[in-house]
């Protein structure tokens, strides 16, 4: 599934390039970012984005500069066929609607030309303003996932997964 260039109101989804690893990696990093995404360098951003055949990533556009990134990975099997979803904005973007409209332009996409009914997001338990995102979207948890994702200082945090139906799309 390879995505298209989506403009949105307010910023544009493009896949990732080359030139945008080091933007991104810069993003991650971000005290305020790297909090709930951990770790990450050009290495690890080059890995996810570029060479993981699973994922797709592309790149939150603003002002014409790098915002942030989203990651989509499309469950191919088709008893199971969903799109599981991850964003993450820098820090200056960060509560004023980007993400909502990122996450919208993409599910709106994948709905129309891919026949997509499932997605599903899943951030820490404590990532309350990512869930209040979310659920502006229409994302509802499922559940919480115990132990799910390591963090900064080596600890497991639990995880909230969330889904949404296309019919439930806000």
């Amino acid at each position: 599934m390879a995505l298209p260039d989506l403009r949105g109101e307010r910023l544009a989804l493009r896949p990732v390039t080359d030139r945008d690893v080091p933007s991104i990696a810069t993003i991650l990093s971000e005290p305020e970012v790297a909090r709930w995404w951990g770790r990450y360098d050009r290495a690890r951003v080059r890995r996810e984005a570029l060479e993981d055949p699973a994922v797709e990533a592309l790149v939150v556009e603003i002002d014409g500069e790098p915002g942030g990134v989203l990651y989509v990975n499309e469950e191919r099997d088709a008893d199971f066929r969903h799109v599981a979803l991850d964003i993450a904005l820098a820090a200056r973007f960060q509560g004023r609607g980007y993400g909502r409209e990122a996450l919208r332009l993409v599910i709106d996409h994948l709905i129309a030309a891919h026949g997509h009914h499932r997605f599903t997001i899943d951030p820490e338990v404590g990532n309350e303003a990512a869930i209040r995102c979310y659920e502006a979207v229409g994302f509802r948890p499922v559940g919480v996932m115990r132990r799910y994702t390591r963090g900064l200082d080596g600890g497991w945090a639990d995880g909230l997964l969330m889904d949404l139906l296309a019919d439930e799309l806000l």
